[in-house]
């Protein structure tokens, strides 16, 4: 603790047994232009303002404002003394500081030049040799106060006793001295109370002193005095220590990160970083005032942990929201409301498990329509730069169908990483505001929804416009939409229902166009069918390659897409063959008629043995094993002699029964 500085003392009170002579105006012009004159109200004002501002080096105006309002109440009492009537109550004036115009210097001048004469003013001194202001300069507040209560004690007793009926203007000055200790006195309070989480502190013992002189003061003066006697009103130093441990909260909070203020360009990083030494700050103060302020007001009974707390909390508060006046951008804003949600509200917030930062008997951290004005602004940049990822997201695709690279096949599929990039960007905004506030997550819910919902058409146009459009990365699509379709359908079952139509809706245009490529690459080969070369060839064996060269991009694709794509095949290749059966290019005639007959009935049964070994797995049927890699195609049946090819004919409508037309 710094050592105390010595400061010119206040005024000394004079003896009650002293007589008091009636002064000329000659003799006390001389007095006043003499050497020896006493001081007026400035030098009080001067001797007690430094009294009370070592620690900060400055008068304050709340302390100042004590030294205007005392010299105020005792010229108010020098008119009213001379009929004993009652003086104002100090008070009521004292509650609202600043709001009473200072008293003109001529009239204080003329209360300083009014001392009796041949009699300077005595400094009234302990049985130590002490004067008054030599004990608060000392900071021995306890003795300080009882020899104050004493000079007022003794000043009342005289007033009763009608001593001052002849020199009004004597009580006035005594007892403006009295006032000016006292005022002298709450000064060294607030400055104790500014010292006390300073780099040097201040020791136990005169923090508990502090609080003895409080209690005491208010034992002393428990009430206003029925006659309005200013002497005896309370002086209100709890409130007044409260008012100093409230404007020592927002100095040090002010002070954290001063001249640190973000700006818009750099960001969450220089927001989070004041923040960062704000919570440090808080933190180390109130593990201070939990574990050495507040035991040593204890004793007194001072409830030093509920002030600070109540203190500290207004402050953040009102610097909380001059940083939101500033926010700008969605990661400033989100890290405000973070800072103020999940750190500051953290039972965990002052790192000790004895230590918690309860917030229900206070108030709201930030007021609800500032929270509110907060999480909109927020939102709307929320949108924006979720729309952005989906951008970002498109060109990452783009690029990548640009560079010609076939898909991945991760566990047997066709593999993009759309459907995680687009999982991994809306579960991270929806935790991110489920960690703030539940409306706040609904809120990010609908956003993404909606802009997923405006993505995925524009995905689809831009891959079928792209030279990339291939059975791999048809295949990869479709399982991106499967996932998305099926994933955040669960995930969020409210939320995103309305997005099953645009993707249930690409991943048809996907599946049609994975069929188009199909019938471009096989139609030629079925204008072979039913002619006299497909009598003596086996014309349909390449068109079955083919189709079974594109079901092997089947088996990459989701299991429910895949087999309706495959049955959709099947249908296409039945309807196809028939459709060139009954519409030949050539007409048979004889055994041409008989040979093609039984030509048909041989494609028949190689059809439905190609698409059964395709299916058999993959569909559960009955007659497949249950597990394992998809079979192979059936080899072709063996030729029928000709005696059986009418009945075999006959049943090709059986055959191809199950490929419904």
């Amino acid at each position: 603790m710094p050592s105390p500085q010595a400061v010119t003392s206040g005024p000394e009170l004079h003896s009650p047994k002293e007589s008091v002579e009636p002064q000329t105006p000659e003799r006390g012009a001389r007095r006043a232009s003499s050497g020896d004159a006493w001081p007026g109200l400035g030098t009080f004002r001067r001797a007690f303002s430094r009294t009370s501002q070592r620690a900060s080096g400055r008068t304050s105006e709340e302390e100042l404002g004590l030294l205007r309002r005392s010299s105020r109440f005792l010229l108010r009492s020098l008119r009213r003394a001379p009929d004993d009537s009652p003086a104002a109550d100090p008070c009521q004036d004292t509650a609202a500081p600043g709001h009473s115009p200072e008293v003109p210097s001529s009239v204080m001048d003329g209360v300083s030049q009014q001392w009796p004469t041949g009699t300077g003013p005595e400094e009234p001194e302990t049985e130590a040799g002490k004067s008054v202001a030599d004990l608060i300069t000392e900071r021995q507040l306890l003795e300080a106060f009882k020899q104050l209560q004493r000079l007022e004690a003794r000043l009342v007793a005289e007033k009763a006793s009608h001593t001052f009926e002849q020199n009004p203007t004597g009580f006035a000055r005594r007892a403006m001295d009295v006032c000016l200790h006292y005022d002298g006195l709450a000064a060294e309070i607030a400055a104790i109370v500014h010292e006390t989480l300073g780099p040097d502190g201040v020791d136990a013992a005169t923090l508990a002193e502090l609080a003895q002189v409080v209690r005491a003061e208010e034992q002393a003066h428990p009430v206003s005095p029925a006659d309005g006697d200013f002497l005896c009103t309370p002086r209100r130093w709890r409130q007044h220590w409260e008012d100093a441990v409230r404007r020592s909260a927002q100095r040090r909070v002010q002070q954290a990160g001063a001249g640190e203020a973000p700006r818009a360009a750099e960001g969450a990083s220089g927001l989070a970083q004041l923040l960062a030494g704000l919570g440090g700050l808080i933190r180390g103060d109130l593990r201070k005032v939990q574990l050495e302020v507040q035991p040593a007001y204890a004793a007194a009974g001072f409830p030093a942990w509920e002030a600070y707390l109540r203190a500290y909390h207004s402050a953040v508060a009102q610097r909380l929201q001059e940083l939101a006046r500033d926010a700008r951008g969605c990661e400033q804003l989100y890290t405000l409301l973070d800072w103020a949600a999940n750190v500051y509200g953290s039972p965990n917030f002052l790192g000790a498990p004895d230590l918690t930062l309860s917030t229900e008997p206070l108030p709201a951290l930030l007021a609800p329509e500032v929270w509110a004005r907060l999480e909109s602004d927020y939102t709307s940049f929320l949108e924006t730069k979720i729309v952005s990822c989906f951008d970002s997201i498109l060109q990452i695709e783009q690029s990548r169908w640009a560079a010609a690279k076939a898909p991945d096949v991760l566990q047997g599929r066709y593999h993009t990483p759309l459907s995680i990039d687009v999982h991994m960007l809306v579960a991270e905004h929806v935790k991110a505001a489920g960690a703030i506030s539940a409306e706040l997550e609904a809120t990010t819910l609908r956003i993404c929804a909606r802009a997923l919902g405006l993505f995925v058409p524009r995905f689809e146009k831009a891959f079928l416009e792209s030279e990339a459009v291939n059975e791999p990365h048809l295949g990869a699509n479709i399982n991106a939409c499967e996932e998305l379709r099926t994933c955040l359908l669960a995930r969020f079952p409210g939320t995103f229902m309305e997005l099953e139509k645009p993707l249930v809706a690409a991943t048809c245009i996907f599946q049609k166009r994975l069929l188009q490529g199909l019938q471009c690459d096989v139609q030629p080969l079925f204008r072979t069918l039913c002619t006299k070369v497909w009598l003596t060839q086996d014309t349909l064996q390449p068109l079955m390659d083919k189709v079974v060269a594109f079901t092997r991009h089947l088996e990459h694709v989701a299991p429910p897409l895949g087999q309706e794509t495959l049955q959709e095949v099947h249908r296409y290749v039945v309807r196809e063959y028939l459709a060139q059966a009954l519409r030949p290019c050539e007409r048979f005639q004889g055994d041409e008629r008989m040979a093609g007959s039984q030509k048909m009935s041989l494609d028949a049964q190689a059809i439905s043995n190609t698409f059964q070994g395709l299916t058999g797995p993959r569909a559960g049927h009955p007659d497949t094993a249950p597990a394992g890699p998809p079979s192979e195609p059936a080899p072709p049946a063996a030729r029928p002699g000709p005696a059986e090819g009418c009945s075999q004919g006959r049943r090709l409508g059986d055959l191809w029964a199950p490929c419904a037309l």
